[in-house]
């Protein structure tokens, strides 16, 4: 990612964010009401899920939570709180797909994967001015190992302090950028590595995810109209929401209403469906962003309310 696009971007998301969280809580919640499910049904186990971060990092945690405040079976807790993320991820996959197309029919309304007019990529930037500058396996090999010791350095931080993983990780790769503490040449590196597994892998990561991963009885079990219709409104909600701030903030909305329906996304793998179904991968930090730290945040303020309520 560009260094002045992470800084001019990295705050400035969350309004859009914040905004859609709060305005999705209570379109969904008003939603399940007036459908018979009740406030603290709703908000709770359908709503918060979807917003918590996927599974690992959101319905896991969330479910723990809820088990010890309420002093009820974890796992029959998980049961209720992973449907709404799978179906949540599956809406907004659905409606980031749509938002490139309406993106094609008005280009003024998006930037193709920029979040802001007159954003520059200065990995493709720096690529241009090396000229005839080869990045060799040894430099491939290099990013590499930066990358999988950003993961261990994740995991070691949960281990000892259990702050999740892949929030520890993206907030020292954040640092690391901002700082400039990674040579053009590694970044260069890196980019052809993000390059490969976007072009190469993601196929088939999602074709393995659906196929043996998918809670598919859970999923099947879930399909009430009520219960379909109060995820789809927190969903539209909450991207709808981040299309009228990102246009607000002089953002383009499309590309903002598609970070911000990562937020609703099952973890990791769910920002890769919902950026491949928009044509916008690289819009993968910012999804990351609102994926990981947005689904701590959610996650840890809805347990301190539930206790205070409990």
């Amino acid at each position: 990612m560009d260094r002045g696009v992470l800084i001019k971007g990295f705050l400035k998301i969350f309004v859009p964010l914040a905004a859609g969280s709060v305005v999705g809580s209570i379109v969904g919640t008003l939603v399940g009401v007036l459908l018979g499910l009740g406030a603290y049904n709703t908000f709770f186990f359908i709503v918060v899920p979807i917003m918590a971060g996927g599974v690992g990092e959101g319905a896991i945690p969330l479910s723990i939570g809820y088990s010890q405040i309420l002093g009820q079976p974890q796992g029959d807790l998980f049961a209720q709180v992973l449907p709404p993320v799978m179906l949540g991820s599956l809406t907004a996959i659905l409606l980031a797909g749509t938002l490139n197309f309406v993106g094609k029919r008005y280009p003024h309304l998006t930037g193709e994967g920029r979040l802001q007019p007159g954003e520059e990529d200065e990995l493709q930037r720096e690529e241009e001015d090396a000229g005839g500058f080869h990045v060799d396996v040894t430099t491939i090999g290099a990013a590499v190992v930066t990358a999988v010791t950003l993961y261990l350095i994740g995991a070691l931080a949960q281990r000892l302090f259990g702050f999740p993983a892949p929030v520890a990780m993206l907030v020292i790769a954040v640092a690391l950028k901002l700082v400039r503490a990674i040579s053009p040449t590694l970044q260069l590196g890196a980019f052809h590595v993000y390059k490969f597994f976007s072009t190469v892998v993601t196929y088939p990561l999602l074709f393995a995810i659906g196929v043996s991963l998918t809670p598919w009885d859970k999923l099947v079990a879930a399909f009430n109209l009520p219960y379909v219709l109060t995820i789809v409104s927190t969903v539209v909600s909450i991207m709808a929401t981040g299309y009228v701030v990102g246009g607000w903030l002089k953002m383009y909305p499309i590309d903002t209403a598609i970070v911000t329906a990562c937020h609703s996304g099952q973890g990791g793998t769910g920002d890769v469906a919902i950026l491949t179904a928009a044509n916008r991968m690289q819009l993968m930090p910012f999804a990351q962003i609102a994926t990981r730290i947005g689904g701590a945040i959610t996650v840890t303020l809805v347990l301190i309310g539930l206790t205070q309520i409990a």
